[in-house]
């Protein structure tokens, strides 16, 4: 089920760091009323305080899920060169089987 974000989050992840860079400074402007009363000055500060935390965690989180989706597709790479050796393996496996079948056929029939 989460491999079908994958795509998703591969397309998202590079924007991550724009989206919150853009969104942080729409809440760094001040109204008269919030340079007047100190409380609600300390409330926006907090909030913006917690929205670049908040920005930086999406953007490491956005890196360790690139690293993720990068062993990922090298574990994929690798499973389907496995396959491929076992395809070969059982092909050459199959033909030998079949000349010693050939072989003990033709000596019980000489």
């Amino acid at each position: 089920m989460a491999i079908q974000f994958i795509p998703l989050i591969k397309a998202l992840a590079p924007y991550l760091t724009t989206i919150a860079t853009t969104a942080i400074p729409a809440f760094t402007s001040k109204s008269e009323a919030a340079k007047s009363d100190p409380v609600i000055a300390q409330q926006i500060k907090e909030l913006q305080d917690a929205v670049t935390k908040n920005a930086q965690s999406l953007h490491i989180i956005a890196e360790q899920l690139q690293k993720v989706i990068t062993s990922a597709e090298e574990a994929s790479v690798e499973a389907q060169r496995q396959v491929a050796t076992y395809k070969a393996l059982v092909l050459g496996s199959s033909i030998v089987s079949v000349i010693a079948i050939a072989v003990a056929i033709y000596g019980l029939v000489a």
